[in-house]
């Protein structure tokens, strides 16, 4: 299985998973242009897409699921709730690409047995994933206030992880957003902090992880170097080494390293 970051950040998210002949997107946050010029640069023609999975409909993560839907005939899967709220993008779906999940039912595209789980998100029925080829797994975690044991328990036995480290709590108290903004932000229905996604990483280490990506870092309230430094200090107070796992970052604004699994 493969997996590669194509961008993630609050400023748009879109990740490319490929196992044998079948290639997903898990949401298209930025623009067509950008999502297939970075395939591009990995070597994948976006003709080759089988389908783009969604976690919900902040634009940040379905900015050009209707254009690449409708210009490369891709099927699209979503929720009731985040189908709900979609707008402009969905209406340019044709109808035998609009594919509804259920989250906890695992469903199936090509290659890959595919289960949503709920995120604790502000949006209509935000999720995140866990992908399958039988007998490697990896999950994708972002927008998430809380780390819930439905979550934790959805990503256990993964081999990778990419998981959201959206914030640093003090640079967040001091970064130019308004009160509210910070106030969601860090809220339970928000995003998942730096420490929060390192203490997370710790319990998971058990069952198996091996490799994680950090995601969908803000772009005024965290910086990647202390993304990384904060969960590789809590992982310290675990008395866990930083050479155990393998931690890399994903880039808000290119696409990052293919990683293998």
């Amino acid at each position: 299985m493969k997996f590669c970051s194509l961008y993630s950040g609050s400023s748009g998210n879109s990740l490319f998973v490929e196992e044998n002949d079948t290639k997903i997107l898990v949401d298209a946050g930025v623009s067509a242009k950008k999502i297939t010029e970075a395939l591009a640069s990995i070597n994948v023609d976006i003709k080759t897409i089988n389908a783009i999975i969604v976690t919900h409909e902040h634009i940040d993560h379905i900015k050009s699921i209707g254009t690449l839907a409708k210009k490369y005939d891709i099927p699209v899967y979503a929720n009731l709730g985040t189908w709900n709220g979609i707008d402009n993008e969905s209406s340019v779906i044709k109808i035998e690409n609009k594919n509804y999940f259920k989250i906890g039912e695992r469903f199936e595209i090509g290659d890959l047995k595919i289960k949503p789980f709920s995120t604790s998100h502000d949006a209509m029925d935000s999720c995140g994933f866990s992908i399958e080829n039988g007998n490697k797994k990896i999950s994708i975690a972002t927008d998430l206030g809380e780390m819930t044991k439905e979550v934790l328990d959805s990503i256990k036995n993964s081999k990778f992880l990419l998981l959201e480290s959206n914030y640093d709590p003090e640079v967040l108290k001091f970064c130019s957003y308004p009160y509210d903004l910070k106030a969601r932000i860090a809220s339970k229905r928000g995003h998942l902090s730096n420490n929060e996604a390192g203490q997370t990483i710790s319990k998971l280490i058990e069952y198996g992880l091996e490799k994680v990506t950090l995601g969908h870092l803000s772009k005024e309230s965290n910086f990647p170097e202390l993304a990384y430094k904060s969960v590789i200090n809590e992982l310290s107070l675990k008395g866990i080494k930083e050479k155990e796992i393998e931690i890399s970052v994903a880039s808000r604004v290119e696409p990052g390293k293919v990683v293998n699994i």
